[in-house]
């Protein structure tokens, strides 16, 4: 689990002490910000794509480490690269086509002794 900085420490301090307290949006802040949120992800049109097997795999892994559908994890990154909020974090998992990649290289230097 990552660390807490500072403001994390403290929010949860307010938090364990009782010091937060509980607000609700109003109904018109509310109906707005559900309109804002509906116009904004909106999906109406579709499109195909063709990746290799092993990219596919490692973006079905890497949705399942988000906890979200692949497809939606796919959505997600086109659209934080369209609007410029793309940044890339360190997976955990290996990647298969570095791996693919590393194992042909192994598999042809032994076929050349």
């Amino acid at each position: 689990m990552k660390k807490r900085d500072a403001y994390e420490q403290e929010i949860l301090a307010a938090y364990e002490k009782g010091e937060l307290e509980t607000t609700s949006p109003s109904k018109g802040d509310l109906s707005k910000f559900k309109a804002a949120a509906t116009a904004t992800f909106i999906k109406d049109r579709r499109i195909n794509i063709r990746l290799s097997s092993p990219d596919l795999m490692d973006i079905q892994a890497r949705a399942l480490e988000e906890g979200i559908p692949y497809q939606t994890f796919i959505a997600s990154i086109l659209h934080k690269y369209a609007s410029g909020r793309l940044v890339e974090k360190p997976s955990n998992l290996t990647s298969r086509s570095t791996r693919t990649l590393r194992d042909k290289a192994a598999q042809r230097r032994l076929a050349l002794r």
